[in-house]
């Protein structure tokens, strides 16, 4: 079964910075593309960003060019989202989600094969 574990989540002031991590298990790592979704309250859900595991190309949300950088560590199954210049406009529960390539991110009607649960990011103005 495949596990995706969300952490870093939280309070920050607009103009700030947070990284949010995704450990990962249940799944060869090296096989899959893992990245981030996120829901804010009201809208509906966004792809912000991913990584191919395989050959790291990435893909980014227009909305957060410039602003955040995904990466992964294989050693530790593990992505990280970093997140800096955070506006009011960030803020969401941030969702880790697995799939076999970063080509669904952009689509709505089309989902990852598992989510985490998510983790919170608030940004206060």
């Amino acid at each position: 079964e495949v596990q995706l574990v969300e952490s870093g989540g939280g309070l920050v002031q607009a103009g700030g910075s947070l990284r949010l991590s995704c450990a990962a298990s249940g799944l060869f790592f090296e096989d899959y593309a893992l990245g981030w979704f996120r829901q804010a309250p009201g809208k509906g859900r966004e792809g912000v960003s991913c990584i191919s595991s395989s050959d790291g190309s990435t893909y980014y949300a227009d909305s957060v060019k410039g602003r955040f950088t995904i990466s992964s560590d294989n050693a530790k199954n593990t992505v990280y989202l970093h997140m800096n210049s955070l506006e009011p406009e960030d803020t969401a529960v941030y969702y880790c989600a697995s799939s076999r390539d970063c080509g669904i991110w952009p689509y709505r009607n089309k989902y990852p094969t598992a989510w985490g649960k998510g983790t919170l990011v608030t940004v206060s103005s």
